[in-house]
C-alpha cells in the first residue's frame, strides 16, 4: 500500500467515525432525567432540540458529501494535503457542535439534582417574568438559568453566536451558586436579563453614539462621558434591575461588589464593569429616579462608611468627584433617551412600575403577610421586589426569607409544570412535539 492509498484510508475511517459519533446524538428528553417540575420550559427545550437537530442534520450532510468527494475518482487522486484540510475543516465543526451540546448538557444535567433541579425551574419563571416588558417591543427568547461556581452571575444571550457561528436558540443565565436561595439571587439573575432586554431593545446600539458626542462636547467632563461609554451596557443591565426589584436590586449589587477597597475605587477603561465604588452610587441615583423615596440616600450614604474615600491619591479622588458629579445628567439622559425600538416612549416611561414604588411594595407587604396565598397570585418579579423591600425595611430577616422564596421557587415550577400539561392535553404541544420528532429524523 503506497502512502497516498493509505492516507485516503485513515481520513476514510476518521470520517466514518464522524459520523457514527453524529449518528450517537439523541434528543435531552431521551437521556436527561429530571422530575417534571424540575424541567426547563417547554419551548426552551423545543427551540434546543430543534436547534440540535438542524446542525446535527447539516453536519451529517456535510459528512456524506466529504464521504462521496473522497470515494470518487477526482478524490482519489486529490493530493493527501487537500484531503486532509477538507477532512480538518470538517472536524472543527464536528467538536463546535459536541461543544454547543455541552453548553446545554451542563445546563439540563443540574435539573436532575434534588431540590436544586426545582428551584431553577422556578427561577426560569422569574427570570423570564423579569424580561417581560408591555407594550409589545420585542418577542422575548425562551429563558433557562444554571447555577456555577463564583461570585457573578452571567449570560449567554439568545441569538449570539455559539461555538461554531450558530445563533442561540435560547437565553442561559448563569446564576451564582452562593446566592441561592434568597433575594440576593435576583439581583444577580435581573441584572443578566437587563443585557438580554437591552439587546432586543437595540440600547446600547443607540446610546452610544449618544454618549460619545456628550464626550466630545462637555470640555473638562470628557472623561466622565467616555467613562460612561464604555460602561453603559452594564449600567443599563443594572437599571433594568433597579427597575424591575427595586431597591434589592442596589442592595444586592452591594454585596457582590463588596471586595477589598483596591478593587473598588479602580477605573479600568478596559472593563465593561463601571468600578464598584461609583457603580452602587450610580443604582442609587437610579433607583430615586424611578422610585423616589429617601432609602436611595441613605444607601449611598452607607456604602460611603463602608469605602470612604480617604487615604485616596488626589488623581484617584479628582476621577470619582468627577463621575460622581456627572451622574444626575447620565441618568436623565438615559431615562429620557427614545430609540426606536420603543416607538415613541423614553426609556424611562417605559420600564418604570408603579407596583415597584416603595410605599406600594409595603403595602403589598402588608396585605401578604396577612395571606400569604397572594403572593403566589402575584408576579414572580413583583414577589421579589416585595420580599426584598421587607428585608431592607428590616420587617423580614434572611431566616423567615429563605424558606418563603424556596416554596415560592417550587410552586412556580410546579405550577408552569401543570400548565404545560394542560396545554398538552389540548394538543398543542403534542403537535409541536410531533413535528419536532419529524424534524429530528435524517
Amino acid at each position: 500500500m503506497n502512502v497516498s492509498v493509505a492516507a485516503q484510508q485513515l481520513l476514510l475511517n476518521e470520517t466514518r467515525a464522524l459520523l457514527t459519533r453524529i449518528n450517537q446524538v439523541e434528543p435531552f428528553a431521551l437521556h436527561i432525567p429530571m422530575v417534571p417540575a424540575a424541567a426547563i420550559p417547554l419551548n426552551a427545550q423545543v427551540a434546543i432540540e430543534r436547534h440540535l437537530s438542524e446542525v446535527r442534520r447539516k453536519l451529517k450532510v456535510m459528512v456524506l458529501a466529504y464521504l462521496k468527494w473522497l470515494e470518487s475518482p477526482e478524490g482519489k487522486v486529490a493530493p493527501p494535503p487537500v484531503a486532509q484540510r477538507k477532512f480538518s475543516f470538517l472536524r472543527l465543526r464536528f467538536v463546535a457542535i459536541l461543544n454547543q451540546l455541552d453548553i446545554f448538557a451542563d445546563v439540563l444535567n443540574q435539573r436532575s439534582e434534588h431540590e436544586t433541579g426545582v428551584w431553577l425551574s422556578g427561577l426560569d419563571v422569574f427570570a423570564a417574568d423579569a424580561l417581560k416588558l408591555p407594550g409589545g417591543y420585542y418577542e422575548a427568547p425562551p429563558v433557562i438559568c444554571f447555577l456555577e461556581r463564583g461570585p457573578g452571575a452571567a449570560i449567554r444571550r439568545a441569538r449570539t453566536r455559539l461555538p461554531g457561528g450558530d445563533s442561540n436558540p435560547v437565553a442561559v443565565i448563569q446564576v451564582p451558586r452562593e446566592r441561592m436561595v434568597g433575594s440576593g439571587v435576583a439581583a444577580s439573575l435581573v441584572h443578566e436579563v437587563g443585557h438580554q432586554a437591552a439587546a432586543l431593545l437595540g440600547l446600547n446600539e443607540s446610546l452610544r453614539p449618544v454618549l460619545q458626542q456628550k464626550a466630545q462636547s462637555t470640555g473638562g467632563d470628557k472623561l466622565a462621558w467616555s467613562c460612561w461609554e464604555r460602561w453603559i451596557s452594564e449600567i443599563i443591565a443594572d437599571l433594568w434591575a433597579v427597575a424591575k426589584l427595586g431597591v434589592i436590586a442596589t442592595v444586592g449589587l452591594m454585596a457582590v461588589v463588596s471586595l477589598p477597597r483596591t478593587f473598588v475605587f479602580r477605573v479600568d477603561m478596559e472593563d465593561p464593569h463601571p468600578a464598584p465604588w461609583i457603580r452602587v452610587k450610580l443604582s442609587c441615583t437610579m433607583g430615586d429616579a424611578l422610585y423616589p423615596h429617601p432609602q436611595w440616600e441613605m444607601l449611598g450614604r452607607v456604602w460611603e462608611t463602608f469605602y470612604p474615600q480617604q487615604g485616596l491619591g488626589k488623581e484617584q479622588v479628582d476621577m470619582f468627584t468627577l463621575l460622581e458629579k456627572n451622574i444626575p445628567q447620565l441618568v436623565s439622559l438615559i431615562l429620557g433617551h427614545r430609540p426606536t425600538s420603543l416607538r415613541g416612549k423614553s426609556l424611562g416611561e417605559a420600564i418604570v412600575s408603579h407596583d415597584r414604588q416603595p410605599l406600594r411594595l409595603r403595602s403589598l407587604w402588608s396585605s401578604w403577610r396577612q395571606t400569604p396565598q397572594l403572593m403566589r397570585q402575584a408576579p414572580p418579579a413583583l414577589v421579589f421586589a416585595v420580599i426584598g423591600q421587607a428585608k431592607a425595611d428590616g420587617a423580614m430577616g434572611a431566616g423567615e426569607e429563605s424558606p418563603v422564596l424556596a416554596e415560592l421557587l417550587r410552586y412556580w415550577a410546579l405550577r408552569v409544570t401543570l400548565d404545560t400539561s394542560a396545554i398538552c392535553a389540548r394538543g398543542s404541544a403534542l403537535q409541536l412535539g410531533r413535528r419536532f420528532i419529524t424534524q429530528y429524523k435524517v
